[in-house]
């Protein structure tokens, strides 16, 4: 790990811990009913002093499939949230607090396969928790929320315990994955300038930050079913209990995945030169994506990444039955 991905972690970590100590009320209104859990960089733990802020509260249900977390006390935790994100001057909530919503667990996992998944954001909800997020709020029911929906993919587990593949959970990172890349297709047709520097900066976070989140996940899983032929639910937590750079620095502490080092040692090598580009307040940044000869630079070097990370698949995935799942 380099020096700024170390003090990335370090300013990160002081962020959220400065917040905590503001969000007492909230912490009591949560505890035993719901948790508060923050994605993107400050969930990925690489915020820079530019991140914004995004959260998700996830609450329980009773046996009668009733909301643990009232209306009133899901207004007094969001009341908290906003009051403290603004005394710790974080940006406002994007959509002016519209994707700050309170979904149950039950919903992220009856929503599991269904039309609506995508429309009413749980998808997103419940693929971000898996892949990087960190609670907030209600730490103790983040983990136990976090391996109920575990629970879910792992369904069959108990009657495949010795070659269970994590194919439900694989299909839905790729469709994340893949939803990202068509949302930035279908946007970059028709705008002007100004809009498609923005276009192209997004896609630049796009094919570092995002294909790493989902695809460091997926050569975890690879690494475990290689060696085991196998994953248990308590290997999906491991995976889950780490960042996607910590799961690539995992999968460099194993020996037996040698052959692989140098090309993971070049993947935090480049990503963390993707950090230092992005360190910047993102009008410098939009300037630098007006330059088409710069812009094409930038995305040259996330191609580049892109094919890091395909060439690691196929070492660690090693043509074995969860490889060709990735790929076929």
């Amino acid at each position: 790990m380099g020096e700024l991905l170390k003090r990335r972690r370090t300013e990160s970590t002081e962020k959220i811990q400065s917040l905590r100590t503001k969000l007492a009320e909230a912490e009591k209104v949560c505890r035993d009913v719901a948790c508060v859990y923050v994605t993107g960089s400050f969930g990925r733990v690489e915020a820079s002093k530019f991140s914004d802020l995004d959260l998700f509260i996830l609450g329980d249900c009773s046996d009668a499939e009733k909301r643990l977390l009232s209306n009133l006390d899901e207004i007094v935790v969001k009341a908290d949230l906003i009051q403290a994100s603004r005394e710790l001057k974080f940006p406002e909530f994007s959509g002016d607090g519209e994707y700050l919503a309170h979904h149950t667990v039950l919903e992220l996992k009856k929503s599991l396969g269904k039309q609506d998944d995508d429309v009413t954001n749980r998808f997103t909800a419940r693929l971000l928790l898996l892949l990087e997020s960190a609670p907030l709020l209600g730490e103790s029911m983040y983990h136990k929320l976090t391996e109920n929906v575990v629970s879910a993919y792992w369904r069959d587990y108990e009657d495949h315990k010795n070659d269970f593949m994590p194919a439900f959970l694989a299909n839905d990172i790729l469709r994340m994955w893949r939803t990202f890349c068509v949302n930035y297709e279908a946007r970059t047709k028709t705008e002007p300038s100004p809009e498609k520097a923005k276009r192209r900066l997004k896609n630049y976070k796009l094919k570092h930050s995002r294909l790493l989140t989902c695809y460091s996940a997926l050569l975890f899983l690879a690494a475990i079913y290689s060696e085991k032929k196998t994953v248990s639910p308590q290997d999906a937590i491991n995976m889950i209990s780490l960042t996607p750079t910590m799961r690539i620095e995992w999968l460099l502490s194993q020996e037996r995945l040698e052959r692989a080092h140098d090309a993971l040692r070049k993947v935090m090598q480049s990503y963390e030169e993707f950090l230092k580009s992005t360190e910047v307040a993102e009008d410098e940044l939009l300037k630098v994506f007006m330059d088409s000869k710069a812009s094409k630079q930038f995305m040259d070097s996330a191609y580049k990444f892109g094919d890091l990370v395909f060439d690691l698949l196929g070492v660690i995935g090693d043509g074995n039955r969860f490889h060709r799942l990735l790929v076929v």
